[in-house]
């Protein structure tokens, strides 16, 4: 797997939440620049050994 999609949407309290749509990482943050580094640091974390994936981020 190249590539990890997140759907973010609204959270309900304020700020972004991301969910990926092909692997089990979810995430939040307050403000769409910190979604942005928290969904690579996630992706990392997620995929140690792994390196160069690439993200998309859809917001609904």
């Amino acid at each position: 797997m190249n590539e990890i999609t997140f759907i973010v949407e609204d959270a309900e309290e304020g700020g972004y939440i991301a969910k990926a749509i092909n692997a089990s990482i979810y995430t939040e943050a307050d403000n769409l620049t910190e979604l942005h580094q928290q969904v690579r640091e996630s992706v990392q974390c997620h995929f140690e050994e792994e390196k160069n994936k690439n993200i998309v981020l859809k917001h609904i």
